[in-house]
């Protein structure tokens, strides 16, 4: 079940694909390969040309014989039309949708399944930060990406299963989600880290009812760094005990660097809230990047040698809310090929300085002051721990 913690496996092999006109075509050549199953944990999808390709494959791989499973969440689903519902439904392939949204049920709508989890065979898993929408998918014309920047990882060998003990326990009981409730938040052992070596592997997630293993295992990955510790998220509002280690471990010498959004961002608010943290961080020697040719939707940490990439944010809401699922990784192949994409994208995005921080116009101090204190508030009426 999940409320257990996944080990590490030896043995997987791992395969980077940044940006959506690359994984993409990988993600439907899978479908059509399927053989026997195929199973789908998604949380933002929405009717449209990238959707309609997506429901094509899974309707043929249905027409064959796959069993196809699709669990998406009510909130990031609600654009999902109900034609393509039906199709889906009259197709063969099993539907099931995490907590429908009701007022009635106070808080707890607001807990919402933000994984994005593709296994398909119980052989293969994609997971990542992309949904079945055109901003993800889809390369606009005269362009040479998506307007949206995000990476996916490609896994195969032993930690699949766990993928799969994952992916099977929210199955199971995301009927029974209101009737349940919620239990309260436990603390966990985190297997030791791989200090060497490749092909290394666990799951790692957030659970609605269990310990946020996620933060914890970046805690104590930046706790022990020594070299380098690089975190790419899109909304930067971390909690006071991230904001610490990551402080931390700059003054001891790591090479911290956060890669964030620039003015590129579908919720502008979250930006100018998180830039109230910046002053202190960069005074601790943290280096900060706002990419700047699209929105960024990136979920990745790199810690010395190890790597975490999947569906957590590192934002307040999502760690008090969301299910969350990274695939963690001790592997040379796969550390190159994402120092490789960290340092693109440090190439295309404007640093920030102490210098640019105390000449910044009243204005925008004004944002940072204004969207600060409504996140505050907004922290403080749901109970979300700083």
């Amino acid at each position: 079940m999940s409320s257990r913690v996944y080990e590490w496996h030896q043995d997987n092999q791992f395969t980077l694909r940044v940006d959506g006109h690359r994984y993409f075509p990988r993600l439907l050549e899978a479908f059509d390969q399927a053989q026997s199953s195929i199973d789908i944990e998604m949380y933002l999808v929405t009717s449209g040309a990238s959707c309609d390709r997506v429901i094509d494959a899974l309707l043929k791989a249905s027409g064959r014989g796959v069993k196809v499973r699709f669990l998406f969440d009510a909130i990031g689903s609600e654009k999902l039309k109900q034609d393509d519902r039906d199709r889906l439904r009259d197709g063969g392939i099993e539907l099931r949708i995490y907590n429908p949204a009701s007022w009635y049920h106070g808080r707890r709508m607001f807990h919402r399944d933000h994984r994005k989890l593709i296994i398909v065979d119980r052989r293969i898993t994609f997971v990542g930060g992309t949904g079945f929408t055109d901003e993800f998918c889809q390369t606009e014309e005269g362009g040479q990406c998506p307007r949206w920047h995000e990476q996916m990882l490609e896994v195969q060998g032993p930690v699949v299963a766990d993928w799969l003990d994952l992916f099977e326990t929210e199955w199971g009981r995301v009927d029974s989600f209101q009737r349940r409730g919620l239990s309260a938040v436990r603390r966990v052992r985190i297997p030791p880290q791989p200090k060497d070596g490749e092909g290394h592997g666990r799951v790692s997630y957030i659970g609605a009812r269990e310990q946020k293993e996620v933060v914890a295992s970046l805690l104590s990955a930046l706790a022990d760094s020594s070299e380098r510790a690089w975190l790419a998220t899109p909304y930067f509002l971390p909690s006071w005990r991230i904001r610490r280690a990551l402080m931390r471990a700059s003054r001891r010498g790591v090479d911290v660097r956060l890669l964030l959004c620039g003015t590129s961002i579908d919720h502008p608010a979250v930006l100018y809230a998180g830039q109230r943290y910046y002053r202190r961080l960069l005074k601790a020697g943290v280096r900060i990047f706002e990419f700047q040719p699209r929105f960024t939707h990136l979920k990745t940490a790199m810690v010395d040698n190890w790597v975490s990439l999947g569906s957590c944010n590192f934002d307040h809401w999502t760690l008090h809310w969301n299910l969350e699922a990274n695939q963690q990784a001790v592997d040379p192949t796969l550390t190159r090929a994402v120092t490789e994409s960290f340092e693109s994208d440090f190439a295309e995005s404007h640093e920030w300085t102490m210098a640019r921080w105390r000449n910044l116009a009243w204005t925008h101090r004004m944002k940072i002051r204004v969207w600060g204190q409504v996140n505050r508030w907004v922290m403080r009426i749901f109970g979300i721990s700083r």
